[in-house]
């Protein structure tokens, strides 16, 4: 072997026709992690083996095959990029380092193959979330997701389970795909209770579970991981349904191979989750709108209540004339209190943990409105979260008395146990209240009795001119103008009847609170 051989930068190696080498280069000899003299030994014991063993086969007969391969070394975990060149003597064989540039293609295929999997997957989200809008029923929302997620050809199956009523068991609420026996598998590991699933351990924690493998966690019960091996599934996620701090049920989703769920995608079924968990939690609110009937449960608080700390403070009474929630843990409460200065709830609520900010608008000789940003977990923001709406809530002297309501289907048992477990509240007593149902026309009626002739006329006016318009058609001076009154009077009337309006429209909340 000459000098510029000897000193190439990839492995050189001269092999007989007997297929024994007869020279090696330095490079070669690290290649192949010679550890000796690699010179007069057969190839076979040099040379690492591969799965198909090209380079031996080349030399393997009556002469020797040139040919050009790249092959991958198991026991070196390498990929080389092999030249078998043949001449009188033998042949040549040069190898080249291809390891580096397999891994980058591998990386960039992955990467590829990920991007166009997570933007099938977005599609098929987008899809489900369209629908999610127009479901009239959690049955619907749960048919909808698994419709969505378990007939495609992503993923084999999925379902949906939701807590038991007055207990934190999990049933099902509805299925999609190709269940196998996985499915039933899971159903009774549910009915056991022994071991968690990965459902339930979602469900605990509030968070994403991915298991992948499936058939390899200990973490899964023994049965769901047979019936996982013999049907091929090797992953699942389960995503939890949440809005603010309740978590209403989960998703679970299983598939066929062993990295179904990226991180990409993760995020993806997260929003699922979160979008899922508030249309469960719009179904109960339009449901409870429109019952004739309203399941009334009635709590009394605690101590550890902040509105019930300051009427004890004050030794005053308060009394909540409305909530709105603002994010997650954050809700505006305006809060009436009688005999005593607003101001003094203002500055009493200043030293409340739980009260953020505090704002006095409405000042009366006999007490006034403060309106108190509330943070933090509150049985006002969990019974809103549950599906409940706060009709009255008192608080004289220390004690605490609230009224929620319920449609009639509503987990009346389930809003009971998460209040009185979680807060310083009592039950107190359920009754059915029947709600009065008012027509349309009965509406009209009843705000044009409210609204004087004045008013009806200023704001048909302001109306007609577009004065309520954004950008506006008129402004007030125009409007005033038209019925020949000033800027002043106009707005004096459109308040006063926008009120009325207003009144009218949340009469029944007003009357609640």
């Amino acid at each position: 072997m000459d000098d510029r051989l000897r000193r190439a930068p990839i492995g050189v190696l001269d092999v007989d026709a007997n297929g024994v080498v007869r020279d090696c280069n330095e490079r070669g000899r690290s290649l192949v992690d010679a550890t000796g003299d690699p010179t007069s030994v057969p190839l076979a014991e040099v040379y690492p083996r591969s799965v198909d063993d090209t380079l031996l086969t080349a030399f393997d007969g009556d002469g020797v095959t040139e040919t050009e391969f790249e092959e991958y070394y198991p026991d070196l975990e390498r990929w080389f990029a092999v030249s078998v060149v043949s001449h009188e003597a033998g042949g040549t064989v040069y190898v080249r380092d291809v390891t580096a540039a397999r891994r980058n293609e591998r990386s960039l295929r992955q990467l590829r193959q990920e991007r166009e999997r997570t933007a099938l997957i977005d599609d098929v989200l987008s899809d489900i979330l369209t629908a999610l809008v127009d479901a009239t029923s959690r049955q619907e929302i749960a048919e909808t997701v698994c419709r969505g997620l378990g007939e495609t050809d992503l993923y084999e199956f999925a379902w949906v389970g939701e807590h038991d009523l007055g207990c934190d068991d999990l049933v099902v609420r509805a299925v999609a795909g190709e269940t196998g026996e996985t499915f039933e598998a899971i159903r009774g590991a549910l009915d056991d209770g022994s071991v968690a699933t990965a459902e339930e351990r979602a469900v605990e924690s509030g968070q994403l579970h991915a298991v992948q493998p499936l058939t390899s966690s200990e973490a899964v019960p023994d049965a769901v991981r047979t019936a996982g091996f013999a049907d091929g599934v090797q992953s699942t996620l389960s995503i939890p349904l949440v809005y603010g701090p309740n978590v209403h049920g989960v998703v679970g989703v299983y598939a066929s191979g062993t990295e179904a769920f990226a991180e990409r995608e993760r995020a993806s079924f997260e929003t699922l989750g979160d979008v899922a968990g508030f249309a469960i939690t719009a179904v109960r609110n339009r449901n409870l709108l429109l019952s004739d009937a309203v399941a009334e449960i009635t709590f009394e608080l605690g101590d550890d209540s902040a509105l019930t700390r300051l009427s004890r403070s004050l030794d005053a009474t308060l009394r909540l004339e409305g909530t709105v929630p603002q994010d997650d843990d954050a809700m505006l409460c305006f809060v009436a209190v009688e005999g005593d200065d607003p101001e003094a709830l203002a500055r009493a609520a200043a030293d409340v943990e739980a009260v953020q900010e505090s704002r006095v608008v409405g000042d009366a000789e006999s007490g006034g409105t403060v309106e108190l940003t509330m943070r933090g977990s509150t049985p006002l923001l969990a019974v809103s979260s549950l599906g409940g709406t706060v009709r009255q809530a008192t608080f004289e002297r220390g004690s605490g008395r609230l009224v929620v309501d319920l449609p009639p289907d509503g987990d009346v048992r389930r809003i009971v146990e998460t209040v009185t477990r979680e807060y310083d509240a009592a039950f107190v007593s359920k009754t059915e209240r029947e709600r009065p149902v008012t027509t349309a026309r009965e509406f009209r009626d009843e705000v044009d009795d409210a609204l004087t002739d004045r008013q009806k006329m200023v704001l048909r006016t302001a109306y007609l001119a577009d004065y309520f318009e954004s950008p506006r058609g008129s402004t007030a001076e125009e409007v005033a103008t038209d019925l020949g009154i000033t800027g002043s009077t106009l707005l004096h009337h459109l308040r006063a009847g926008q009120r009325k309006l207003l009144d009218a429209y949340l009469e029944e909340r007003a009357e609640e609170s």
